[in-house]
């Protein structure tokens, strides 16, 4: 992507609208990339859009190579005789009542079963179960295994499967695909289609002259094809383990906990996994979970794992948002079964070699990626962004607080190598935002816009512009801030595990007039795409 001035609106897949229970790659899709194109914005961002696990987070993904079933356009495969009107229509009534939240509870009970239904005609009309899980590629034909295993055994993490699956035995692996090759091939069937359905949204958001920017997690998650195929690149040592820090318990306790540590060893849990310290966002810190790499493994042989995971998403995106990008400088472990990750510590990652291995793969001096650098960042972190020249990230929301030299203010950018935004999927709304602050931060916000508390009603749009007025060459704002919306529109808040990525945008929520909004703003700072 060039560095000319434009903008794009942040939108999860999930978050469109429609008749289904959750956003998909059907005629909403097109409408949306339609909003983006005709309001002069060049880039529609996703979220990561991998077959979700428990907690439904796309950052916990099934596989790094795979999209989520439940993205696939029912009217599409309606169109293709493999569902019927009738199927639709009740598809339709069961969602009736989940109106603009997510029910994905009831979304696992009832699409599988639906979409079962459409390969079972796929295979009844001459469909080749061979041909298709041959058709797939290595990474994938692994996650369609993972999950038919995953199945057989109600749903367990791969380390609770029998030895001889959880540690992939050849001829173990081999029995089960044989037996199993219809539900293996189900697999491959949804992921066939959602590709496919996928590509023609691709093509269309090209010839409406909109790119697709894609974000990619550092990690995987523990109970995905990823780990579970390749574990010899990820750190499962236990070397230097420790109890939890608590208060004393008593014997009885100390004793369940050291069973509870040993069992999770013996099974091929990792001794340390990911999160991050306490910060802006939780007081604790973030837990995430999931496993930690063993760099100096994947440094064997030139980084190949993150090399096939970028070359899959660039057959997704246009552009790449790479999460957590800090944590390739030096990363935080914190010991398995903490409840917190306050206690946990650094520890050195891959720095610049592992870019340098991606930039030999894709032969290229540069690679359209966009590091998320927020966070804790040290000088070692800002001399690996220097090296890469990848743009980062500067967020409105984050620059308000402490003194006037905050980073985040627009006037302390250095260049235009960065990407501008309101707030991202992990922040409130702008509106909500607004509206929560403490007296001192909002007094700040008006001294910074010359304005008064008589603006109130009108500090989301004028935040908006004081974002596009940004030197940043991109400029990306949350659908739910275009539309002013309050906490509903909220999309993740880190630290909580209910509520989030749940939220749905209503029908024909950006009106001609609010469009008209949008394509002056544009315009005013430069950014309006359409008309050059």
């Amino acid at each position: 992507m060039d560095k000319k001035r434009s903008a794009g609106i942040l939108m999860p897949v999930f978050s469109l609208p429609g008749e289904y229970g959750i956003g998909s790659f059907g005629k909403d899709a097109e409408e949306f990339i339609d909003i983006v194109a005709e309001t002069g914005n060049r880039v529609w961002q996703v979220l990561p859009m991998g077959p979700t696990s428990y907690g439904d987070s796309p950052y916990q993904s099934f596989s790094s190579f795979a999209i989520n079933p439940y993205y696939i356009d029912l009217e599409g495969l309606k169109e293709e005789g493999l569902l019927t009107e009738e199927e639709l229509r009740e598809e339709k009534e069961a969602f009736l009542s989940s109106g603009e939240k997510i029910d994905y509870g009831l979304l696992y009970q009832r699409r599988y079963p639906l979409l079962k239904k459409a390969y079972e005609r796929w295979k009844a009309a001459g469909g080749n179960p061979d041909t298709l899980i041959a058709g797939r590629r290595k990474e994938n034909q692994d996650y369609c295994l993972f999950m038919a295993l995953k199945d057989f055994f109600e749903g367990c993490a791969w380390p609770d499967f029998p030895e001889e699956f959880r540690d992939k035995e050849e001829s173990a692996l081999k029995s089960f695909l044989e037996e199993h090759k219809d539900e293996v091939a189900y697999y491959a069937f949804m992921q066939w289609k959602a590709e496919a359905q996928w590509k023609a949204v691709q093509d269309y958001a090209h010839e409406r002259g909109v790119l697709i920017f894609g974000d990619l997690p550092i990690y995987c998650a523990m109970d995905s094809a990823d780990v579970w195929g390749n574990r010899k690149i990820f750190d499962f040592s236990w070397e230097g383990r420790k109890l939890k820090k608590e208060e004393p318990k008593e014997s009885s306790e100390n004793e369940q906990e050291k069973q509870d540590i040993q069992s999770a060893e013996e099974k091929g849990y990792p001794g340390f996994v990911a999160g991050v310290p306490p910060d802006a966002f939780s007081a604790t810190g973030q837990l995430w979970g999931n496993p930690l790499y063993d760099w100096e493994e994947q440094a064997k042989d030139n980084y190949s794992f993150w090399c096939k995971r970028m070359e899959y998403c660039f057959s997704l995106y246009d552009l790449i948002r790479i999460d957590h990008f800090r944590g390739f400088e030096a990363y935080y472990a914190v010991p398995f079964g903490e409840e917190t990750a306050v206690n946990g510590s650094w520890r050195k990652g891959p720095g610049i070699a592992l870019f340098d291995a991606l930039h030999r793969y894709f032969q290229k001096k540069s690679l359209p990626v966009i590091a998320e650098d927020l966070g804790v960042i040290t000088e070692e972190v800002r001399e690996l962004m220097r090296k890469t020249a990848y743009p980062g990230m500067k967020v409105l929301q984050f620059a308000f607080g402490g003194d006037y030299e905050n980073d985040y203010l627009p006037h302390m950018f250095q260049d235009n190598n960065s990407v501008m935004y309101t707030g991202t999927h992990d922040n409130d709304t702008l509106r909500n935002w607004f509206e929560t602050l403490g007296e001192e931060e909002r007094n700040k916000i008006y001294r910074y816009l010359s304005r008064s508390q008589n603006d109130w009603n009108a500090m989301t749009e004028l935040l908006i512009k004081e974002a596009l007025s940004a030197t940043s060459y991109l400029c990306i704002i949350p659908a739910g801030d275009y539309l002013e919306l309050l906490s509903e529109g909220r999309i993740n808040a880190p630290g909580t595990d209910a509520g989030n990525w749940q939220w749905r945008m209503k029908k024909h929520a950006f009106s001609p007039e609010r469009k008209k909004i949008m394509r002056d703003m544009l315009e005013t700072y430069g950014r309006r795409t359409d008309k050059r």
